[in-house]
């Protein structure tokens, strides 16, 4: 993820976060937790169809949703479900001592990626926010490394959800991505909305989001924690 990261690097994004967490009085929410939009580590493959443990239940799952968006490339469901597969087939590529994604992990975020972008050009009435937390991880510097994207899905959370945590996420995003305006107009929502008497927290948790070349773009990180079930 993009705050598993080394060195000063890693103490740069555990300060920021560390900041919110005060600033929220300890109510620091990661990826939706906690808030009216579900997405946290374990609700990002609650969409799921499939069953069973390991690689190959996956694998077929994906097959699966190949298989019927071949009938129905239009079919929302399917996409959402092929998102999650494949990030969750490229998250079993990795183990508990290895940082980031592994090389062979990659044709998995791709086709997750390629699955967000048909499932985005559908133009949903409601977008679904717990999969663009999915996204966010699949365009992550420690997974394809596409800050644009990235931004893209930080926004539409935001959108979602106009929390100080969610906004300071898109800082975060926008920042590695050289967004420079959407970095200062979100910096400026994540002060709007916090408490009055915790602005300065968020002016400074803003200020430590919006260096991008003491965050990303290493590649360097540990890779999500497998889904259980499938």
């Amino acid at each position: 993820m993009l705050f598993d990261l080394q060195g000063k690097r890693r103490r740069v994004v555990q300060a920021t976060y560390l900041t919110l967490a005060i600033l929220m009085g300890g109510g620091l929410v990661l990826f939706g937790v906690g808030s009216d939009v579900s997405g946290g580590l374990f609700d990002i493959f609650s969409d799921n169809k499939g069953g069973g443990n390991g690689n190959g239940q996956v694998e077929k799952r994906i097959e699966r949703d190949n298989a019927r968006l071949k009938r129905n490339p239009r079919d929302e469901a399917t996409l959402r479900d092929l998102v999650r597969a494949n990030y969750q087939l490229a998250g079993s590529q990795g183990s508990a001592s290895q940082s980031g994604f592994p090389p062979e992990a990659k044709p998995a975020l791709n086709a997750a990626g390629r699955a967000w972008e048909r499932y985005l050009a559908l133009e949903p009435k409601k977008l679904d926010t717990s999969l663009a937390t999915v996204a966010l991880q699949i365009y992550d510097p420690t997974a394809l490394n596409r800050p644009k994207e990235a931004e893209q899905a930080a926004r539409i959370i935001a959108e979602a959800d106009p929390s100080p945590q969610a906004y300071l996420r898109l800082v975060q995003y926008a920042a590695l991505a050289g967004d420079k305006r959407t970095a200062d107009l979100a910096g400026d929502k994540v002060v709007e909305l916090a408490p009055k008497s915790q602005r300065k927290e968020a002016e400074q948790a803003v200020k430590q989001a919006k260096m991008p070349q003491q965050q990303g773009g290493s590649g360097s990180g540990q890779a999500p924690v497998p889904a259980p079930g499938g």
